[in-house]
């Protein structure tokens, strides 16, 4: 009878060659490498902060006291960095106001603004990096909207180029509470519906045309006021004309009556002057010499009578010594004339 056994062997433990063992080494290092790499990779020991921006550090979310400014920084691979953008930003949003008459308005709003530096940590605790949505635009739609309801429809389009600025003096102070700088706000449409703007626009073409009628009257009233005034100048010049004309006349008429009163004064003067040089001219000599010149040779008649004395008629006698004496005072005045 034959038996079947079956003969177990041993597992014999694999002798490792001189070959082997640098393989296995090679293996187990480039393991550790990759770990070492991808740990690195996802928990770096540095970070690096770009121009304008500022790093916000925390610890496992905590914020840090501290922040990193812009270039390279080590850190505890634990740590993470949030970049805060802190250079001049632009947002532009539409929105719909209302004017003080309930006149709908689409306006069209930008805002330039900027994060401070020193503020960054405090924005990122209270607000984040969603400060813009969750922060700003409401204030700025809010405040737009109450600087429209300030005026009439009409009254907004003359006075646009302030409302930015009231806008600005509104949201300035409510940003800096947070850290945001508010550098310009700028309106930069503003749009009434199609019915109120065909209303202003017919309107104002009514006012340029009264505008224009007023014109047009007001120069034709400067017309005839020039004309007026032309003439009324003219007239003034003609009375000044003629006054000067009569007051040299008047003058001359003065000067020549003065002439004349000097020149019969003078006369008279001549006169009396030559009178009194005759009237010492004459002597009782004089006249009794004219008188025997005159005297014809008659004698005086003697009348006589019951009178006791003769009476003598000397009417011829007195005629003739009259006439001498004429004679003579002519005859001297003409002298003294000459």
């Amino acid at each position: 009878m034959q038996n079947n056994q079956t003969t177990y062997t041993a597992p014999q433990t694999p002798k490792y060659t001189k070959n082997s063992r640098p393989r296995a080494g090679f293996i187990v290092a480039i393991v550790i490498i990759v770990a070492v790499v991808i740990g690195l990779m996802s928990f770096p020991p540095y970070t690096t902060v770009p121009a304008g921006h500022v790093g916000i550090v925390t610890t496992f979310g905590k914020v840090e006291n501290y922040t990193f400014s812009e270039g390279f920084h080590l850190k505890s691979p634990v740590q993470k960095v949030v970049l805060m953008d802190n250079r001049t930003q632009k947002q532009t949003l539409s929105l719909q106001a209302f004017s003080s008459d309930i006149q709908q308005v689409d306006v069209i709003c930008s805002v330039n603004f900027r994060i401070d530096k020193s503020s960054a940590q405090t924005l990122f605790q209270t607000v984040g990096t969603s400060y813009y949505a969750n922060v700003m635009e409401p204030r700025i739609q809010e405040n737009v909207k109450a600087v429209f309801t300030r005026y009439n429809a009409e009254k907004i389009m003359e006075v646009r180029n302030s409302l930015s600025s009231q806008v600005m003096e509104l949201l300035v102070p409510e940003m800096e509470k947070y850290g945001i700088v508010v550098e310009s706000i700028s309106i930069e449409n503003v749009d009434f519906t199609d019915a109120f703007t065909n209303a202003v626009e017919e309107k104002q073409v009514a006012e340029q045309t009264k505008l224009r009628v007023q014109t047009e009257q007001a120069q034709l009233v400067n017309v005839q006021k020039s004309e007026a005034e032309r003439r009324i100048i003219a007239a003034q010049a003609d009375a000044e004309e003629r006054t000067i004309l009569a007051n040299a006349q008047a003058e001359v008429a003065r000067i020549e009556a003065d002439a004349k009163a000097y020149a019969i004064k003078i006369q008279a003067e001549a006169e009396a002057e030559a009178n009194e040089k005759i009237a010492a001219s004459v002597t009782e000599g004089l006249i009794q010499y004219h008188q025997a010149e005159r005297w014809n040779g008659q004698l005086p008649t003697v009348v006589t009578g019951d009178t006791a004395l003769p009476i003598l008629n000397l009417g011829d006698i007195t005629e003739a010594a009259a006439d001498t004496d004429d004679t003579a005072s002519s005859a001297e005045a003409t002298e003294a004339t000459d």
